[in-house]
């Protein structure tokens, strides 16, 4: 037998299964959150170390027991004066001479639109040829490769 009345959800349950539901949401957008953060940072890092291997080449690349991945560095002599000089000659630097191994061989970096001109947050790396160093400020901690 039914009684009428009883045939429903009360307003206190419904209430309870909604705060229930927005406590299990706010964690799992904090936690989002947080993975998203961790992506952006080795995303950040992974770039920082390809543009730092594009300045100073890459030891692990080797044919002939000689380093074949020698960089900015090792082709030109110097650091670039700024991080366009991976992708564009500069005007003070001579063509890649094949014989004399020396000259710009680049490009050194896919240039992908600049992309490699900004972190994982869409901000600019700081590049410091003085200091030998490219920082990253997007993320709440800044991210330093030096080279």
């Amino acid at each position: 037998m039914i009684r009428p009345g009883n045939d429903g959800f009360t307003l206190v349950e419904i209430v309870i299964v909604i705060v229930v539901l927005g406590i299990i949401a706010s964690i799992a957008i904090a936690a989002i959150g947080d993975f998203i953060d961790e992506s952006r940072i080795a995303a950040t890092k992974s770039e920082m170390l390809e543009i730092k291997k594009a300045i100073v080449g890459d030891p692990q690349i080797a044919a002939g027991g000689k380093h074949t991945s020698r960089g900015f560095v090792g082709d030109c002599g110097f650091v670039p004066e700024r991080l366009q000089d991976l992708i564009t000659r500069p005007d003070s630097v001579p063509a890649y001479n094949k014989f004399e191994q020396t000259g710009w061989n680049g490009p050194y970096v896919d240039s992908a639109d600049g992309e490699y001109l900004t972190d994982a947050w869409g901000s600019a790396y700081v590049y410091d040829p003085v200091a030998r160093s490219l920082v990253s400020n997007g993320s709440a901690e800044a991210i330093t490769v030096t080279f």
